[in-house]
């Protein structure tokens, strides 16, 4: 079986589309993540701002 330089071409370029999409996926996973982890740990910082004492 013979694949012509175009096919490879292809194929290659299919994979590196994919791997950019998943990879785009996870960092607005991430994003998101730690997004809501900072808002919630920033939050309970307020909630207890009269105990901090310096």
């Amino acid at each position: 079986m013979v694949i012509s330089m175009d096919e490879k071409i292809y194929k290659t370029m299919n994979g590196a589309g994919a791997v950019a999409i998943v990879i785009g996926v996870i960092a607005i996973v991430v994003g998101v993540t730690s997004g809501i982890l900072l808002l919630i740990s920033g939050a309970k910082l307020l909630v207890r701002k009269s105990q901090i004492m310096f």
